[in-house]
């Protein structure tokens, strides 16, 4: 893997209102540890830093860390950055030794057009981004290519099946999905609701009916008149006595 040179300079003095200062004048604050080395404050440079950050693989370049008189090979272990400007704010350099392997993580590069999702309209669905590794950290790749351009609908890729450079052990289950081919979501139509239909105007309620409509509709049901009730003794005519000459 390609090592990129870093300076640096000791912070002499720790303390917010020099470290505000300093990201001013474009000084970043880091510290550099591991190896059972003291850990010693630094200043790094922000341009050369952002410079480091543009590529593929930043978290995984061999930086050879320069300050005072000692050159250190180092990884960038952490990245603290502005929530708002995304400008770095602190970095975590690790030193490693280029004879022991370390475990990393390795991105997932997709390469390639598949037919299932140019031709058949299906969805690539990237189930992992990156992949754990164990190596020498000169051996360490920059990314971990995948060719699409054979999977159609209903293919996979499987960690087994990744073309991992030589002297580099995979970590991990090696049956998991790395990525896969779906067939796309129908939409099913929804058969519109009574209350979404449009009616006409409702029919006005009867509350109470005359008796004489009653009888109608009765006699209707039953094909028979309906018997007249008697008069109620209060509506009877009273019949005056025949009076006797």
């Amino acid at each position: 893997m390609e090592q990129i040179t870093l300076t640096a300079k000791k912070r002499e003095t720790v303390s917010k209102g020099n470290l505000k200062t300093s990201r001013k004048q474009g000084l970043i604050p880091s510290v550099v540890y591991g190896s059972g080395e003291k850990t010693i404050p630094l200043f790094i440079n922000e341009k050369e830093l952002i410079k480091i950050l543009r590529t593929d693989s930043a978290t995984n370049v061999i930086i050879k860390l320069q300050y005072d008189s000692t050159v250190k090979n180092v990884l960038m272990k952490e990245i603290q950055k502005d929530v708002l400007s995304l400008k770095p704010l602190h970095v975590d350099f690790q030193i490693v030794s280029m004879e022991k392997k370390i475990e990393v993580n390795i991105p997932i590069k997709i390469t390639g057009e598949a037919p299932g999702v140019k031709a058949q309209g299906g969805i690539l669905e990237h189930i992992t981004r990156e992949i754990r590794v164990k190596c020498l950290p000169a051996k360490i790749p920059g990314t971990i290519n995948v060719d699409v351009s054979s999977l159609n609908i209903g293919n996979n890729v499987t960690l087994k099946e990744l073309k991992i450079p030589a002297d580099v052990e995979v970590l991990g289950d090696p049956n998991s999905i790395i990525l896969h081919i779906i067939a796309p979501t129908k939409v099913e139509e929804v058969a519109p609701t009574v209350d979404a239909i449009s009616v006409g105007p409702a029919e006005p309620e009867i509350i109470s009916k005359g008796k004489k409509e009653e009888e109608e509709e009765e006699t209707a049901e039953t094909g028979k008149p309906q018997a007249k009730q008697p008069a109620a003794p209060e509506q009877q005519k009273e019949k005056k006595p025949t009076e006797k000459k």
